[in-house]
């Protein structure tokens, strides 16, 4: 136990190696490159060697010892039980920090237009999201809880399904009615490249072929043109302000639809993804009361979601009978 009194140096070391700085492991921390500097060398007159090769130019500064590799995954593995303790410690609290990863099309399209009904019925909890595209590490950024798109597979948490979704096109109410109808051989499409690294989301190509099985003609739309973005949430905003037309999934559409800033054409296709959003969390962590709180709210949420049903009832002009009647009088 008499090791433990190296806590905040073994914190420093393994900030450190990671970021491959002293400075960049203080911002982490929230302290001076020197307090680090000195946390380091402080364990490094208790160890009697040197845990870093010190360089004076380059991106990387530091450059951690074989020893030091060797150490590391037992030092972060320690570490992240004693941060898991100290939640086990709050687990009977209703109160403190949440942290939840979403996206950032999740987060601007779903999550925080309904946030505040959770913030209303804890208001104990304080909440700091983590809007990253890319994955967080649960143990290493401290993340309680989170929501992720895919097929549910993630190592190490438990995936709950939260929301399956349908994929479908849309256009905004303006360019329908300025056109008498949608003609998808005219309209420039509008691609999600967020999405081109999920295998198994429906593409244009893809809905286009099932699409031709009910309207002739559709199949000579060329899909390889268009506008490109590399948000959903973007995307949507496109298709609002009339740009074009896009392929949208319905948890990201949903309150825009219901607004009426989008119209959804060819209601009579349907096209379920086999991708669908989960909620994830590490199994240690499951009994935190602020944890189980934020979960059971975002399935209620999820529950009214689906109980409301968009109107299905769109104009005639943007449907199958518009574009096969557009179709034959080119």
């Amino acid at each position: 136990m008499t090791n433990l009194v190296h806590l905040n140096a073994l914190r420093a070391l393994e900030a450190s190696a990671r970021h491959q700085s002293f400075s960049t492991a203080a911002e982490e921390l929230k302290v001076t490159p020197a307090a680090v500097g000195q946390l380091v060398r402080t364990l490094e007159q208790w160890v009697g060697a040197p845990l870093f090769y010190r360089k004076t130019s380059g991106k990387a500064r530091l450059i951690a010892t074989e020893n030091t590799k060797l150490a590391l995954p037992d030092i972060r593995a320690g570490l992240d039980k004693l941060s898991l303790g100290l939640d086990k410690l709050q687990a009977g609290s209703d109160s403190g920090i949440l942290t939840v990863t979403v996206s950032p099309a999740f987060a601007a399209k779903w999550l925080l237009p309904r946030i505040d009904s959770f913030q209303s019925s804890w208001p104990d909890i304080d909440m700091r999201l983590d809007i990253s595209a890319k994955s967080a590490d649960f143990a290493l950024q401290a993340v309680d809880i989170g929501v992720r798109y895919g097929a549910g597979d993630w190592s190490g948490l438990i995936s709950e399904k939260l929301m399956t979704e349908d994929v479908y096109p849309v256009c905004s109410p303006q360019l329908l009615k300025q056109n008498g109808g949608v003609d998808l051989t005219q309209q420039t499409l509008i691609h999600d490249l967020s999405m081109t690294d999920y295998s198994g989301l429906p593409s244009w190509d893809e809905w286009l072929k099932k699409a031709a099985l009910i309207a002739v003609g559709l199949t000579e739309i060329d899909t390889s043109r268009g506008m490109q973005i590399n948000n959903s949430a973007a995307v949507l905003q496109a298709v609002i302000n009339g740009h074009g037309v896009a392929l949208a999934r319905s948890v990201m559409a949903r309150d825009d639809l219901a607004a009426g800033r989008l119209v959804r054409l060819f209601p009579e296709i349907e096209f379920v993804s086999s991708l669908a959003y989960y909620v994830v969390y590490r199994p240690e962590s499951a009994g935190i009361l602020k944890l189980q709180a934020f979960r059971d709210w975002l399935f209620t949420q999820a529950s009214t979601d689906d109980s409301f049903e968009i109107n299905k009832n769109v104009d005639n002009a943007g449907g199958i009978e518009s574009v096969i009647k557009n179709i034959s009088q080119d």
